[in-house]
């Protein structure tokens, strides 16, 4: 039996902090101070729900934001960011997330979004809404001082800032990087906010460096230091955050850097792009090792005409697309390829998947025919997940959202 639960707007600061107090219980932590909370938790642009009991308390919740996602071609899409879902631990298995992420979904929709996305914290519960890995990273470790290859780029400039200038300097860089490559993302000032903070709230040691090309800045590395054990002696280790850069050399000018830096005797980073290929610089291609895969960033597409119209397709003969989507009631036929993407209601279909299968190949992370091997999708037309792979396929980057929310 299906149980209509109390899902509500949440806008009084009260509800919010009292909502992010049970999300930060759902995942075993202790509640932010007030101070934290004020200085940090609340932004005007968010969309908060809350789940609530028979009883009137909050059960579980769900945030958003408003975001810019970049996809293949370049366009800029708007998308709602998910953060900050959780249901408290007696209140679950009883439907209350489920009727938060259709709540959800529906009101991005309606707000105008193209799709929702996030990163998610149990990679296990969200393909039931529609969510897909979209893209994906790796956690790498470069030790420290390696010996390049002599054709390896060498990079240009790179100066280190302080927390007050990196503040007035990376946000506007870090959004022109991510308008070039798939999955990219504004960071929010919330988020900057906190990463450059000089007050209780200020993490330790943080160190900032921008990379100068020919064209100006073109790159950046936001970086702490992870602890050493002399016991063992093993030294401290640079632990980058984020790092940026729109061409070859600007990468390897900043990898450059991280790795010259005194004292530190490796340089570990995660959540980087699968195309950024250190061994290839490395005249010892061992020094650098991918410690894990994962995914990053995780996708629901919500208006499937905004989505397949904004897109930039392959240039090759199209193929007929069958979407299934049960929960918006998104479900349709699409026929997608060089000439763009339209409705095509009365057409066979030569490939079928779910709204949720859709993801990974949409901002270009996996091939169709890939999908069609994994049974993710189906074909019905001889041949037609080659074309698909063609018609998916667009020059460039490979998918990387890079950004933290």
């Amino acid at each position: 039996m299906s149980i209509d639960h109390d899902v509500r707007d949440l806008t009084d600061p009260a509800d919010r902090r009292a909502a992010y107090a049970v999300f930060e219980g759902s995942l075993l932590r202790g509640s932010s101070s007030d101070e934290d909370w004020a200085a940090h938790g609340q932004a005007a642009d968010e969309h908060w729900l809350g789940v609530y009991t028979a009883d009137g308390e909050v059960a579980g919740c769900a945030n958003s934001f408003p975001t810019r996602l970049t996809l293949p071609g370049g366009d800029r899409v708007p998308a709602a960011a998910v953060s900050a879902v959780g249901v408290r631990a007696d209140a679950t298995r009883a439907g209350r997330l489920s009727a938060l992420m259709r709540a959800q979904l529906t009101a991005a929709r309606d707000r105008g979004d193209v799709a929702t996305v996030l990163h998610a914290s149990e990679s296990a519960i969200y393909g039931r809404f529609g969510y897909g890995v979209a893209s994906r990273a790796e956690r790498v470790r470069l030790t420290s001082r390696p010996d390049w290859r002599p054709e390896a780029p060498a990079g240009g400039r790179v100066r280190m800032l302080d927390r007050s200038a990196a503040r007035q300097v990376l946000p506007a860089l870090q959004e022109r990087l991510a308008g070039a490559r798939p999955a990219g993302m504004t960071a929010t000032a919330r988020w900057w906010d906190r990463l450059f903070s000089t007050g209780p709230t200020a993490t330790g040691f943080l160190g900032t460096a921008v990379h100068r090309g020919p064209d100006g800045d073109d790159g950046f590395a936001v970086w702490s230091v992870a602890a050493g054990d002399p016991v063992r002696d093993e030294p401290e280790e640079i632990a980058v955050a984020q790092l940026w850069a729109a061409t070859p050399a600007a990468t390897a000018g900043l990898w450059r850097f991280l790795a010259g830096i005194d004292l530190a005797g490796a340089v570990r980073a995660w959540g980087r792009p699968l195309d950024e290929d250190l061994d290839l610089l490395l005249a010892d291609p061992r020094r650098h090792k991918v410690l894990a895969r994962t995914d990053d960033l995780w996708l629901r597409v919500v208006d499937v005409a905004a989505a397949l119209g904004a897109r930039t397709w392959g240039d090759a003969r199209p193929v007929v697309l069958r979407l299934h989507d049960p929960v918006l009631g998104g479900s349709g036929t699409w026929s997608v390829g060089s000439g763009g993407a339209r409705p095509a209601a009365d057409a066979a279909p030569d490939i079928e998947c779910s709204v949720a299968s859709l993801a990974p190949a949409f901002l270009g992370d996996r091939a169709p025919s890939s999908l069609v091997a994994a049974g993710q999708w189906s074909e019905h037309t001889p041949g037609a997940a080659a074309r698909a792979d063609a018609v998916f396929a667009v020059p460039g980057p490979v998918p990387w959202c890079g950004t933290p929310f």
